[in-house]
């Protein structure tokens, strides 16, 4: 039996593997902007970057799918969950390879063939990481430590913009003079991503992280949820076919927003591609001050400790996004405002008091009076308004996640995965935005009704989905369930 210290060191290899989902995933919102105003495309054009690293996940997924059918057997059952991530890192690596010709010939199309290419490598990965993530360990924990991944990622998404538009730009200066954006210098980042990836990927193949894990059985899977009468397959559970739609459209919403945000910036604010990085990098650290507030909940403290703690961790994850934007010689002042918006998410976490459809009806309706204020106003206000939106997206994931796979009991491994492939609505909708924030069509302040769309259903889908669990014996009133970030 392996000790506690190589257990947690085994932990923490596995969840380096998030930080670089994050990072990559974030850094896609400074592409948007630089190959768009060098290579002079359409904004809808431009977020193919992010429908070609979405839409791999889904394709991954798929791929996965039907190999281990036609092969008559689970893949990572057969070469292994840690053969299996560290297989994913190569594909990864080789898809930062393509950035060295995309950089040098400025061919778009070999750059988000290369984002598609590292995409496929990440849906491998996560389809090992978060069972395994869960099982190493005490399966009564493994809440807390997909929360403690999810942390990872989102430290990821905060330092990966400021990296990668540090690397375009060449400078870290905040002086009057905007810098020069080289598209060259997009290779950069990436080999060393690239050449971090294989690192990784060796110390996978030798690392102790377990190669199998055990099936899990139904008791293990619901807990105190009851399981309900069972049916023929997973997508006759109509909380799981309506939690793929709700899983598309909020991986959709919160990508859309922060890929669209530079655009906004430079139209109505004039403000140089240089310098938008920090409020890309406040978007993302807003899901990391969700998520840290989320996870509380997973915490075994009294309850006053747990009072005290959701009010301190969001500001101590804020406190973390100023650090850094400060290292990087950015001016750190104009952010201090957004402290009383993270206030209004803090109420409306204390406002769900643990349940998960009545999380994301709150948080729904708050994401979609962001976008109205986002939309309706002007200057750094609407800005605020906007990048809010990463607040109210920050625990969603969970919510849907096990509203979604509630009750299905042998069936939740399958139903999981049929959530896993939703996530290429992050570039579904990130290209619809795009066509739709057009001057002749909607302009590119209003195009924020797409969200506003996608905020709609999943309001709905946490209404309807209350009312269907209660009828199958399932009250989250009852029995409050955490969950991880995605």
């Amino acid at each position: 039996m392996s000790s506690p210290k190589s257990s947690n060191v085994a932990l923490l290899t596995l969840i380096s593997v998030f930080f670089f989902w994050g990072f990559v995933a974030a850094s896609n919102d400074i592409l948007i902007p630089v190959f768009k105003e060098k290579l002079n495309l359409e904004q809808w054009q431009s977020q193919m970057i992010s429908f070609a690293f979405y839409v791999a996940y889904t394709v991954g997924s798929i791929i996965y799918f039907f190999a281990s059918k036609f092969s008559g057997g689970d893949i990572l059952n057969r070469i292994g969950y840690r053969n299996g991530i560290a297989l994913g890192l190569v594909i990864s690596a080789l898809g930062t390879l393509l950035f060295y010709p995309a950089a040098q010939s400025a061919s778009f199309n070999l750059m988000i063939t290369g984002l598609f290419v590292v995409g496929l490598g990440f849906s491998l990965q996560q389809t090992a990481a978060n069972p395994l993530a869960i099982v190493m360990g005490d399966p009564k924990k493994g809440s807390q430590r997909l929360s403690m991944a999810g942390g990872i990622n989102n430290m990821g998404t905060t330092i990966g913009p400021l990296i990668v538009s540090f690397a375009i730009f060449g400078s870290l200066s905040t002086s009057g003079v905007a810098s020069v954006a080289s598209i060259e210098s997009v290779k950069t980042p990436y080999l060393f991503l690239g050449a971090a990836f294989i690192i990784v990927a060796v110390i996978f193949k030798f690392s102790s992280i377990p190669n199998k894990i055990h099936s899990v059985t139904d008791d293990e899977i619901t807990g105190d949820i009851p399981v309900v009468a069972e049916k023929s397959n997973a997508l006759k559970y109509p909380q799981l076919w309506m939690g793929m739609v709700a899983i598309f459209l909020y991986v959709g919403v919160e990508v859309a927003t922060a890929s669209n945000l530079p655009e906004f910036m430079q139209q109505h604010l004039q403000t140089p591609t240089d310098r938008i990085a920090p409020f890309v990098s406040l978007y993302w650290a807003s899901l990391m001050i969700g998520r840290w507030t989320g996870s509380v909940g997973a915490f075994n403290i009294g309850d006053g400790a747990k009072k005290a703690l959701r009010f301190v961790m969001p500001y101590l994850a804020f406190g973390f996004f100023l650090a850094v934007i400060k290292i990087a010689n950015h001016d750190i002042t104009p952010f201090y405002v957004y402290a009383f918006v993270i206030l209004v998410m803090i109420v409306g976490d204390y406002l769900s008091k643990g349940n998960p459809a009545r999380q994301l009806l709150i948080f729904s309706l708050m994401g979609i009076a962001a976008l109205f204020v986002g939309m309706i106003s002007d200057g750094m206000l609407s800005v605020y308004a906007f990048i809010s939106v990463g607040l109210f997206c920050s625990t969603l994931w969970p919510c849907i996640f096990t509203l979604a796979v509630a009750g299905l009991g042998k069936h939740t491994n399958e139903g999981s995965s049929f959530l896993i492939m939703m996530i290429m609505g992050g570039g579904v909708i990130s290209l619809l935005q795009g066509v739709v924030a057009s001057d002749d069509i909607l302009g590119i302040q209003w195009s924020y009704l797409v969200g506003v769309a996608c905020f709609a259903y999943l309001a709905y889908y946490a209404w309807k989905v209350s009312a269907i669990l209660k009828s199958q014996g399932i009250d989250y009133d009852a029995a409050a369930t955490t969950g991880s970030g995605h």
